[in-house]
């Protein structure tokens, strides 16, 4: 299997499709996906999994704006691959999360179930770096925001968000995401059909870097440290995608019972 760019979007296809991952990555690795997340993502199209992987750029505090951009460029991806006879995942990391919530609410996509990895739905002050600065020497940047803020997105979810099914995934060693808070707003709507995982790595484990190392002839403590280096990232890697396979084929049943 080899990426393909269709309709602005980076897809693999297996032969033998299962289901459909719409997939949303974090601020900045979101802008080439394919690269950026492309262990996991290929390992899951090895398990049967079309992969639609759109791209976007964090160059805007309008996050509507983004989520109404990629939700167009799924619908075409999706209407030129006929991906309609497949059921559907989103699932989104860090600030692709946040898209995928805001685009379930205000377009409502046909969804089987939505996973988050690593979520947060952070101020513009806290999420970006040298906030304080920028205001100094631009005091009309102060009042900046994104859109919709924190609390305008927690309201948004309460009142418009239909899918049942959710993963919330927590890394131990991650300190910056909101998963208990989006766990606690999901929970009140569908009770035991949000599930929370915590998983072993940190924030930026769902990249699954591949840590190519090769040791010197002499093998030092720092080929020690790559070898070790390599083995726990791609452990932890292995383990989500084990977590995230496992869930979809317990969910593709699931809803195939309630709607006969």
């Amino acid at each position: 299997m080899k990426w393909q760019s269709i309709e602005s979007n980076w897809v693999l296809t297996p032969p033998r499709p299962k289901g459909v991952v719409h997939f949303l990555g974090g601020a900045f690795l979101a802008a080439a996906p394919q690269v950026s997340y492309s262990r996991l993502l290929e390992n899951l199209a090895q398990a049967g999994y079309v992969i639609v992987a759109t791209p976007f750029l964090n160059s805007s505090f309008d996050h509507r704006q983004i989520a109404a951009d990629v939700y167009e460029q799924f619908a075409a991806v999706r209407e030129k691959l006929f991906l309609d006879y497949f059921p559907t995942f989103g699932m989104g990391h860090s600030m692709g999360c946040k898209i995928h919530l805001i685009l379930s609410c205000l377009y409502q996509p046909q969804r089987l179930g939505n996973i988050f990895l690593a979520y947060n739905n952070y101020s513009a002050k806290r999420s970006i770096p040298f906030f304080r600065e920028l205001t100094e020497s631009l005091p009309d940047f102060a009042q900046s925001e994104f859109s919709p803020s924190p609390d305008e997105l927690n309201a948004m979810i309460a009142d418009r968000y239909k899918i049942e099914q959710n993963l919330l995934v927590k890394f131990f060693d991650d300190d910056i995401d909101e998963i208990p808070a989006l766990a606690n707003l999901l929970s009140y709507k569908f009770g035991s059909k949000v599930k929370v995982q915590s998983l072993p790595g940190n924030h930026l484990t769902s990249l699954g870097v591949e840590v190519n190392w090769q040791p010197s002839k002499s093998f030092s403590p720092i080929d020690a440290l790559g070898q070790w280096l390599k083995q726990e990232t791609n452990r932890d890697n292995d383990i989500l995608q084990q977590c995230l396979l496992n869930w979809m084929t317990k969910v593709r049943p699931l809803r195939q019972t309630t709607q006969s």
